[in-house]
């Protein structure tokens, strides 16, 4: 095969003019992706038809390395940049096979956490905004949609996920291939591989849809809790938008230091280690949201695709929508209308800031995800719930597996309604800001939000005067948020007038409430100990952190008892009532004197790669409270200003560039830097010059 030594001089195509002249069809990918190297190699057969003939064709590629190319099993010559893999020659009108052999070192959207040594090896994909094409040659271009086929060879003790169906596995010495197919097309930012240890639990749809959960072998007990609601939602969304879920199957599974909350790949949702919870820590952060958002996305999305960034809101705001409906489904018309208010909020604040319209590409994530879910309600409720679930109907299924405009929905709505739908793609569409007062007349439908917005009416009252209304609202079986408010209003109040109705409170049950007062209780009045001790075993994680670090700082003889009622809790994937209780009882002067190295060890562990990046943020920010001039806390910050999670490496970044103000902490970087690897020097180097 002959491969072009110096690019050519070709026509410019954009990928919109090579859509019109080549349309690629399906692809049959086998690829062995290895771990040591972090490399993939593999092999790669595509069908496409050349409506017009065309003397270039382009896929992207970045940084890789292609040999074998044959197109209709011919020599295939070729141009490679460090982001496209064209094709060169005279292509006539008709069908045509292209075939090649191609490596690549991702920079991105491949990732590997974990290890084999530490058994907690994962590698996992995330496409969107990072591009399929770093690791496999595809297209970064929405519009083209191919049938994917992929085979993934790996270490045979490992589980390889991958989109579509898995139609057999092949062993071969130590390693087995995993051949999953797709039967309808998609967009390449929705290819995915997911390699990790995992167990699985398999449900079935009311439509026969198989369901596949995955979790690591570790955390099984968690299989209820972490997916508590999934069925229901499924079955939920499949008859709320009216059109059979469009996949033959559908995965979800979390994998570690995952960048986003979720990521709707076409079948095979991944999702954040953060959502895998057991039944404590699904009362302060659950999957549920993020679970029905995604699978939204399958739909909005994956099966119907926006064609550019300006019409984005047509996936997040109706995924955010279909999701905030799937919470009514579950919860209850107070939560969905709490939900919307909490976003209304939001909206209302970033107004002030946020400028760009929803139906411009450079719009905020909360103008697409809330404003257009915002929009969403505000339409629907405009057209009625059964006009517009018609709509919706009849826009998935005319556009399914294609691609489509703000205005091409809109029309759908026209042919069902004569709700005036110019006014308003202008009004929440096409203007910046938030319309406060229509957002508050629909939220005034709910009873429950009638209720809150007379209770915000008080706010300004003497706490002589609504204390009646906050007696009789704790004493009631009102939606929490009422009672939290009640809890807030009191914050500023004196603890001897308000003790009653924090008692009250107190005795609630709800985790929601006693939160709210373990979170503005300032003093603790010493006669109150017992009560406010009573939070410890509160069904909430972040209760007890609180709870743990206020009784501590305000009762010194009570703290040896209090890290002895607390020495086994864990709390969240991130350990964050561990690393508190390591914290305080290295501050503890008489607490396990003989054990304090070995405390310190642990939480200095915590800061090592083998953790996900939350916990070792809070270890390394709890040590450098404790004994700011660790050096292997300063040492565990450079390694961590190179982690693939930008909010990670950001913090390690703007940790260290608070340090070097002080002349020690530069000379200890200076010394270390030639020391350091390649990559680490590299962002170490440019903090130092700063």
């Amino acid at each position: 095969m002959k491969q072009l030594l110096a690019l050519l001089l070709l026509p410019f195509f954009s990928f919109s003019q090579q859509i019109q002249a080549v349309d690629f069809k399906s692809v049959i990918g086998k690829i062995t992706v290895n771990s040591t190297e972090k490399t993939v190699t593999g092999s790669v057969i595509y069908d496409f038809e050349v409506l017009k003939p065309v003397d270039t064709i382009y896929i992207d590629a970045h940084d890789m390395v292609f040999s074998n190319l044959e197109t209709d099993a011919k020599n295939q010559e070729f141009v490679t940049t460090n982001k496209q893999l064209k094709l060169v020659g005279d292509f006539k009108i008709g069908h045509h096979q292209l075939a090649f052999d191609y490596k690549a070192k991702p920079r991105q959207t491949l990732y590997f956490t974990g290890s084999e040594a530490t058994n907690n090896l994962e590698i996992w994909t995330q496409g969107q905004g990072k591009y399929t094409s770093f690791w496999f040659p595809s297209f970064d271009d929405v519009n083209e949609k191919v049938i994917f086929s992929l085979s993934v060879a790996f270490d045979k003790n490992y589980e390889v996920i991958s989109n579509g169906v898995l139609v057999d596995k092949a062993e071969i010495a130590d390693k087995i291939t995993w051949h999953y197919k797709m039967q309808n097309p998609m967009s390449s930012y929705l290819l995915m591989i997911a390699i990790g240890k995992f167990d699985k639990k398999q449900e079935i749809s009311a439509s026969g849809i198989p369901l596949i959960m995955y979790l690591q072998p570790e955390e099984v007990a968690k299989f209820e809790p972490t997916y508590r609601y999934s069925r229901q939602i499924f079955d939920f969304l499949e008859n709320e938008i009216g059109v059979k879920f469009p996949w033959e199957v559908y995965k979800q599974l979390p994998v570690h230091d995952f960048l986003y909350g979720g990521m709707e790949n076409t079948s095979a949702t991944i999702f954040a280690q953060d959502y895998v919870v057991d039944s404590i820590g699904f009362n302060d952060r659950n999957y549920i949201n993020v679970n029905a958002h995604e699978l939204a996305h399958q739909w909005f999305g994956d099966l119907v695709t926006a064609k550019s960034g300006k019409h984005h809101w047509l996936q997040e705001g109706f995924a955010t929508y279909y999701a905030l409906l799937s919470q009514q489904e579950v919860l209850g018309d107070d939560r969905f209308y709490w939900e919307l208010y909490q976003n209304a909020e939001q909206l209302q604040q970033a107004s002030k800031t946020d400028t760009i319209p929803i139906l411009n590409e450079k719009a905020s994530s909360l103008s697409f995800y809330e404003k257009g879910a915002w929009a969403l309600h505000v339409l629907r409720e405009g057209v009625g719930k059964e006009s517009f679930r018609k709509a919706v109907k009849n826009y998935l299924e005319k556009y399914q597996f294609k691609n489509v405009d703000t205005d091409e929905f809109l029309a759908e709505i026209n042919k069902v309604s004569k709700y005036d739908t110019a006014a308003f793609r202008k009004k929440w569409l096409e203007t910046s800001g938030f319309e406060v007062a229509d957002a508050i007349a629909l939220l005034k439908k709910n009873t429950f939000m009638k209720k809150y917005f007379d209770l915000l009416s008080l706010q300004e009252k003497p706490f002589s005067e609504k204390k009646k209304t906050f007696e009789k609202l704790l004493k009631s079986d009102v939606f929490y948020p009422l009672k939290e408010e009640v809890v807030f209003q009191m914050t500023a109040v004196p603890f001897r007038e308000k003790k009653e109705l924090v008692l009250l409170a107190l005795h609630t049950n709800d985790v929601h409430v006693r939160q709210a007062i373990a979170n503005t209780t300032a003093e603790i009045p010493t006669a109150m100990y017992v009560e406010f001790v009573k939070l410890l075993d509160d069904k909430s994680y972040l209760t007890k952190e609180i709870i743990l670090g206020n009784l501590w700082k305000q009762f010194p003889e009570q703290q040896v008892e209090l890290l002895e009622k607390m020495k086994n809790e864990i709390g969240f994937n991130d350990r964050n009532l561990r690393v508190r209780w390591l914290t305080l009882a290295l501050m503890t002067k008489d607490f396990q004197k003989e054990s304090k190295s070995k405390l310190y060890d642990e939480l200095l562990d915590y800061t090592t790669p083998k953790y996900e990046s939350q916990l070792r943020q809070n270890a390394m920010t709890n040590l450098l409270f404790l004994n700011p001039n660790d050096t292997n806390v300063l040492q565990a910050l450079t390694n961590a200003t190179v982690h693939h999670k930008w909010q990670f490496s950001k913090f390690a970044r703007e940790k260290i560039r608070s340090l070097l103000k002080k002349e020690k902490y530069k000379t200890f970087y200076t010394e270390l830097l030639p020391k350091l690897p390649e990559n680490e020097q590299v962002q170490i180097g440019k903090l130092l010059k700063e």
